[in-house]
């Protein structure tokens, strides 16, 4: 762990254990956590007291993030070594998809991007930023593995792109599908992931391509799949063959998915039916992949948004800007990225399932807070 700072007085492996511990607190901000500098925890952890709020935010504006990368790869890297990383129906499945982590109508500063709010009363500038995360999916815990913040003049697949080569360089084979959102159905994207051997599940709802009105024209003289699973009942087609997509190059295949499923209603306690259409483009053959493993791999996608961004702003605070600084927002939010990480695989991989199955994840962040601000590390409760 490296920063630009010449002659540092604290070292960077020091801030940089402060801030995971922050982090893997909960505690939300750089002065919740300067609230308990007279700990004794910090001269055992650190071997010195804790940085200053205003220390730990100007250095993490120049940390090296390839350093905080390197991390996390070597998480991943023992993960796997230990086998703990398990196939998704089959497949090792790397899920992509972009978040607004962060918007002011105040603050801003040279990493922003900017848009223009209409109000009644006047036009507004916001300034905002976003980014687009890989996650790696898995049978017991997904594993993050990279972010990268979108720029200024690119949209989110421009910024996806760059994030898939780095992708690609590092964790070449860590997957072999790709599973993303309609918004990512484009050639160059497509390709990229082609070119290395790797197959793409893209959501497809652009009633603009030629693509579906193809499917949807030729689904109208097939007889669809029947799928009861639970409550929902699905109404499945599945053609391959499709050459609509002209710049891509090569045929595609699509998967429609009608589902049905039965909610009963706690304000009513009725029983009600939730309809929902789905449609899939993808890569992978009839002989490579099951009409049914497409349906489960597109929806998978909503890992992405439940077990990770969703979780990581509601209970992780990973919407804080815990200093203004494009290099520091970015290294926040890596090094998170890697807490989450180690807290999954500790809580996953080391704490019994009968103990696992009656805590939530929440439960063993408060045994982490207590335990710092007691000062000693404690066991987890029978």
């Amino acid at each position: 762990m490296n920063d630009f700072r010449v002659q540092p007085s604290i070292k960077t492996p020091a801030i940089f254990s402060s801030a995971v511990i922050m982090l893997l607190a909960q505690m939300g901000s750089l002065n919740a956590l300067e609230q308990g500098r007279h700990n004794n925890f910090w001269q055992k952890w650190l071997g010195r007291g804790l940085p200053s709020a205003d220390t730990i935010g100007r250095v993490f504006s120049l940390i090296d993030l390839e350093s905080i990368r390197f991390s996390i790869h070597h998480v991943y890297s023992r993960l796997k070594r230990n086998k703990a990383l398990k196939k998704t129906h089959g497949f090792q499945v790397l899920i992509l998809d972009g978040h607004e982590h962060a918007s002011s109508y105040l603050r801003c500063c040279l990493g922003c991007l900017r848009r223009r709010i209409h109000t009644r009363e006047e036009d507004r500038i916001q300034y905002y930023h976003r980014n687009v995360v890989a996650m790696l999916s898995g049978e017991q815990f997904p594993v993050l593995l990279d972010a990268e913040e979108q720029k200024r003049g690119e949209d989110e697949v421009g910024c996806a792109i760059r994030l898939s080569q780095r992708i690609l360089k590092h964790y070449a084979r860590a997957f072999s599908v790709v599973v993303t959102d309609g918004l990512y159905l484009e050639a160059p994207f497509f390709n990229l992931f082609l070119k290395h051997g790797k197959h793409i599940i893209a959501v497809l709802k652009d009633e603009r391509r030629e693509l579906m009105e193809d499917a949807k024209g030729l689904f109208q003289h097939e007889e669809p799949w029947v799928q009861i699973e639970g409550k929902t009942k699905r109404l499945i087609w599945d053609i391959e063959g499709f050459t609509s997509w002209e710049s891509l190059g090569r045929p595609i295949r699509v998967v429609r998915s009608l589902e049905e499923r039965t909610l009963c209603r706690q304000r009513t306690g009725k029983e009600e039916i939730e309809t929902s259409e789905w449609m899939w483009a993808t890569t992978l053959s009839k002989e490579e992949a099951s009409t049914e493993t497409i349906v489960k791999l597109g929806h998978s996608r909503w890992l992405v948004e439940n077990k990770a961004l969703n979780e990581m702003v509601t209970y992780w605070h990973a919407d804080h800007v815990y200093k203004h600084h494009p290099n520091a927002i970015a290294a926040f939010w890596l090094t998170l990225m890697f807490v989450l990480n180690i807290f999954r695989a500790f809580v996953y991989l080391n704490i019994k399932p009968c103990l696992r199955h009656r805590h939530s994840d929440l439960y063993f962040t408060r045994l982490i807070f207590a335990a710092l601000y007691d000062g000693t590390y404690q066991k987890i409760p029978p």
